[in-house]
Formats: C-alpha cells, sequence, structure tokens
C-alpha cells in the first residue's frame, strides 16, 4: 500500500513539475507569434528588418494579468512617422509605430528590456503590437502576477 501512494505521489509531483515549465514555455511562445506576425508583414520601400523581441509578464499597468509583446526594430530612410503608421495599421490593425532613440524598449515599463542592435546615427522605428491568449496558461504563469 505504501509503494502505491509512492508511486501516485510521485506522479503527481512529475505532472505537477511538467505543468510548471510548461506554462512559461507556451506564454513565450504566444508573444514570439506575436513578433512573428509583425515581422511577416512585407516591409515598406526602403526599409530593413534589423530584429524582433517578443516578452512575455506583467510588462504595464498595474494589477495581475499575463501580457504578451512582440516588436519589430526597422530601420528605414525615411522620416515621415506617419507614412510608417498608417503602413503598418492596414497591415496589422492595432499595432504602433514610434521612433525608437536609443536601444532600450522604452514601451515596457516593468523590466529593462532592449534590442540587441546598436541604434544610433539612422532612423530607427519600433512597431509593436500586444498578443492575447485566453488559455488556462495566461492564469497559471507566476510572471503575470
Amino acid at each position: 500500500m505504501k509503494k502505491i501512494i509512492s508511486v501516485i505521489g510521485a506522479v503527481i509531483l512529475i505532472l505537477l513539475l511538467g505543468f510548471g515549465i510548461a506554462v512559461p514555455i507556451v506564454n513565450d511562445h504566444t508573444a514570439k507569434k506575436t513578433a512573428e506576425t509583425l515581422a511577416d508583414i512585407p516591409l515598406p520601400e526602403s526599409a530593413e528588418l534589423c530584429e524582433t523581441f517578443s516578452a512575455a509578464g506583467k510588462l504595464v499597468g498595474n494589477g495581475n494579468g499575463m501580457q504578451y509583446f512582440g516588436a519589430i526594430l526597422i530601420r528605414t530612410e525615411t522620416s515621415e512617422l506617419d507614412k510608417l503608421q498608417d503602413y503598418y495599421q492596414s497591415q496589422y490593425p492595432g499595432c504602433t509605430v514610434e521612433f525608437q532613440p536609443g536601444s532600450q524598449i522604452q514601451v515596457i515599463e516593468h523590466g529593462s528590456f532592449s534590442f540587441k542592435t546598436q541604434v544610433g546615427g539612422e532612423v530607427y522605428y519600433i512597431v509593436y503590437a500586444w498578443g492575447h491568449d485566453d488559455s488556462i496558461f495566461s492564469e497559471l504563469d507566476l510572471r503575470g502576477h
């Protein structure tokens, strides 16, 4: 009888550990898909994709809740932000385009995140969007609390 209880306890422990490992992986994947969706948009003329970035967790605001952030960094010869915003809004409603003055991603309030690309000397823009996932994984990830 003790052996059966030990085996059941071990199985439960393994399931809990496995689920604890799977939760952040699934949420990171959701954020990565948001960035990949932006990267799949054809680039405007004379623009170059420099880097993609994604993060999952409590990134802005107060309270509890998982947030999924995806972004791309583009370099372009144009300095007309309005044209870039119109272009990306027509391709992916809900995304935002902003001038990117340095490597640090300023739109994220909690934590310090940066692009690996050394930004400077040319015109760089960040194009970002907030993803979503209504699965149980968004509720169970401790990074969202």
